[in-house]
């Protein structure tokens, strides 16, 4: 079974993007923060959105094989790497 690194749930809730691979396979994750307060994150109304394809190119010369949303939390989180894990 493939080991996919995935950051730490903090990089996702301060809206960074993260892009990897594991073999053939390619993905993009793309989180959707919503804020509670200035400072806050409102983790119940975030998710993680999750992209995958295989093949040598990059995102944007690549057709995409599937894609999921995951809620912002560190069960979504581990399951978003689940997914992936079995897209390898």
């Amino acid at each position: 079974m493939a080991d996919i690194f995935l950051p730490t749930l903090h990089t996702f809730a301060m809206n960074n993007l993260f892009t990897g691979s594991c073999g053939a396979l390619r993905f993009r994750i793309v989180p959707k923060v919503v804020m509670a307060t200035k400072k806050e994150v409102d983790f119940a109304a975030s998710s993680i959105y999750a992209q995958f394809w295989h093949g040598p190119f990059c995102y944007e010369k690549s057709e995409m094989e599937g894609e999921n949303t995951f809620p912002m939390s560190e069960e979504g989180r581990l399951s978003l790497k689940a997914w992936l894990e079995a897209q390898v």
